[in-house]
């Protein structure tokens, strides 16, 4: 069962974050993705990045994680 440093440094290793905070219990996790890369991306498209840092642990340790995608700018005011 993944902890949420683990899904955190996963996350990092795939996607250039200059914030990164996950909470879970295990199975449920939440996330807040601050990253200057979601720079003229909508939602749908930042998640994805997401999911894509994460591969197929998105499948076959994560049983669900909501999470918040901002870039620099919107998570600083």
């Amino acid at each position: 069962m993944p902890t949420p440093d683990q899904i955190r440094q996963y996350i990092a290793d795939g996607l250039d974050c200059q914030h990164l905070h996950v909470t879970g219990d295990g199975t449920h996790f939440e996330a807040l993705v601050v990253s200057s890369a979601f720079e003229g991306k909508r939602t749908l498209e930042r998640q994805r990045m997401v999911y894509a840092a994460l591969g197929d642990r998105m499948r076959e340790e994560i049983h669900a994680l909501s999470m918040q995608t901002r870039t620099p700018a919107e998570y600083g005011g």
